[in-house]
């Protein structure tokens, strides 16, 4: 019989530290801050923001935000990682429920309690919901609708939805502080795919990472084609390097983007060189994407916009994965 997170640590105090890793992030921080503050959480609560060298202000915007609100408390991230902003701002709280939420995302008035509610029945290590992708402009619309479907993305609960229960890895996350204790919490090494990386090992101790539907994280998408290639890029190389580290995490999902890369060069390949049939997986592949982008979109301009925006997802994540080194992270090998 599995020890429930509750029977190892005990019932949760209602207190809930909120830590946002923050890098160049002046255009959505204070919108988020106010997401947070504005909860119906009754519990004792705190935000520590780990802030990275920004350009754009970041660090004056959270400075006036704190000098608001004596629960937003600063630390500085001088590597401007990830990894690290989360570690140093888990290191800076205090309380036993530790709830990630990044700087470019907004959470629902009812967001914390519904953590506490969950973490608290379930026993799990860690919850999470919906990355609800919302975007503003046409271009932005038609990624968040592609980051919502299985076309784009695949069958992934915390992109697409589905019912509540045991899932690999959740979107941005909150856990029992025990728990990221006890494995150290995020590796430093993973520049990208931390989540993956650090699910795998919560699991792998016997704990229980569970997906709940009513946790619904409102996510500002890529908004440009160059921001959103490098975005999807970096996810396959990463993933990649997950798949080095930890080889159970690996399944068909992570492998259908470098296979959509592979198969369509060497169908262009070879119907150009050997023989027209060789098109025709190519061919497939393209009616596949404009019937994809039929369906997701929800309006001319998203459909019009659509073949491109999720070609560039696709062959991204699986370029990134095919060409991903094994020097990223040595131990990986």
């Amino acid at each position: 019989m599995t020890t429930s997170a509750n029977e190892l640590y005990g019932s949760p105090k209602r207190a809930i530290s909120v830590i946002l890793p923050v890098l160049n992030e002046a255009s959505h921080l204070e919108e988020s801050i106010h997401s947070i503050i504005s909860q119906d959480f009754t519990g004792e609560l705190e935000i520590v923001l780990a802030i990275g060298p920004s350009s754009d202000g970041t660090e004056l915007l959270a400075n006036e935000l704190a000098k608001k609100d004596s629960r937003i408390h600063i630390v500085s991230n001088p590597s401007g990682r990830t990894a690290s902003a989360l570690n140093l701002a888990i290191g800076s709280s205090h309380f036993p429920i530790i709830v990630r939420v990044d700087a470019h995302s907004e959470i629902p008035k009812n967001y914390l309690s519904l953590i506490f509610t969950v973490l608290t029945e379930t026993g799990a290590v860690n919850v999470g919901g919906i990355m609800d992708a919302q975007g503003r402009s046409i271009f932005e619309r038609g990624v968040a609708h592609a980051m919502k479907s299985v076309f784009g993305v695949g069958a992934s609960r915390f992109h697409t939805g589905g019912g509540a229960g045991e899932v690999d890895t959740v979107y941005l996350g909150a856990f029992r502080r025990e728990a990221l204790m006890a494995i150290n919490g995020y590796n430093e090494e993973f520049i990208r795919a931390q989540d993956w990386e650090l699910n795998y090992r919560l699991r792998n101790a016997g704990g229980l990472v569970y997906f709940d539907p009513r946790l619904v994280v409102t996510y500002r998408p890529r908004s440009s084609l160059r921001a959103l290639a490098k975005q999807y890029f970096n996810y396959g190389r990463w993933r990649r390097v997950v798949a080095r580290t930890h080889k159970k995490t690996v399944n068909y999902r992570y492998l259908a983007p470098p296979i959509a890369v592979l198969g369509s060069f060497l169908s262009i390949l070879l119907g150009s060189l050997v023989a027209p049939i060789f098109w025709i997986p190519v061919t497939l592949y393209i009616l596949f994407i404009l019937f994809a982008s039929k369906v997701i979109g929800k309006s001319f301009g998203e459909v019009i916009c659509l073949p491109l925006i999720l070609l560039v997802m696709h062959f991204s994540w699986g370029l990134g994965f095919i060409t991903s080194p094994k020097s990223l992270v040595p131990r990986a090998q």
